[in-house]
């Protein structure tokens, strides 16, 4: 069934076509069907949010299509972007596991679509299929290395070419080829991108036109590509 926002939707995971990587795609036949039981599938536009920080974790979120903005803030109103989740990965995991209450809120960037799975009918598919446990592992170890990467490129880079750079190969990395480079979506405003890397957005803006001078990457409203991966991992190196 195709949806309101330009995809189809998949409303069963034995029969879903899309690519993603998520643990519960590569479960075996008799136990996907189980997991089947307990997930409803909806689609959600641009800006929704699929929990908020500090809410106790009603249950798991499967991230099918489209991308996800994780993000913490203060009691004084301000925001720190974590990371851009990407199709395949599992959002609420380890609060859901832990019983403890969300650590971050996440909110849709485009229009996704998404799984759910209630957390009591979560934590007892996870205790009689323990066939589930070295994917659920993997996903918690992709998601400590990511927030390891963050840190990485946040508190290490020297500079914020480097941090902006970084970012836009990360983003890139994986992404449909094509004749004029690799090409992106930016998920972000250039606002957002500064809280993300832990700059201003003018220091953003003065990084994305030099890196324009010197033909590292085209940008046509949110559409940015990378024309030579290599010569800008080489630039945001030096």
């Amino acid at each position: 069934m195709r949806g309101p926002y330009g995809f189809e939707i998949s409303e069963s995971c034995q029969t879903c076509k899309l690519s993603a990587k998520g643990f519960y795609c590569k479960l075996p036949p008799a136990t996907l069907k189980e997991f089947d039981a307990v997930q409803s599938t909806s689609a959600y536009p641009k800006g929704a949010l699929l929990f908020m920080e500090k809410q106790e974790a009603r249950g798991i979120f499967l991230l099918c299509e489209g991308q996800v903005k994780l993000s913490v803030s203060s009691s004084e109103g301000r925001t720190l972007i974590l990371r851009i989740a990407k199709p395949g990965e599992v959002l609420g995991l380890m609060p859901v596991l832990a019983g403890v209450r969300y650590e971050a809120t996440a909110e849709t960037c485009r229009p996704c679509q998404v799984a759910f799975v209630p957390a009591n009918d979560f934590r007892r598919f996870v205790a009689s299929h323990p066939q589930a446990y070295p994917g659920i592992v993997k996903q918690l170890g992709a998601s400590y290395e990511g927030a390891c990467e963050q840190l990485r490129n946040v508190g290490l880079s020297a500079s914020a070419n480097e941090r902006l750079g970084r970012l836009l190969l990360e983003w890139s990395a994986g992404s449909n080829g094509t004749k004029l480079g690799s090409q992106i979506t930016l998920p972000l405003t250039q606002s957002e991108i500064g809280e993300l890397l832990g700059i201003s957005r003018e220091t953003v803006t003065r990084s994305l036109s030099e890196f324009k001078n010197h033909n590292l990457v085209v940008v046509k409203g949110s559409t940015l590509t990378i024309p030579n991966r290599a010569a800008l991992e080489s630039f945001v190196a030096n």
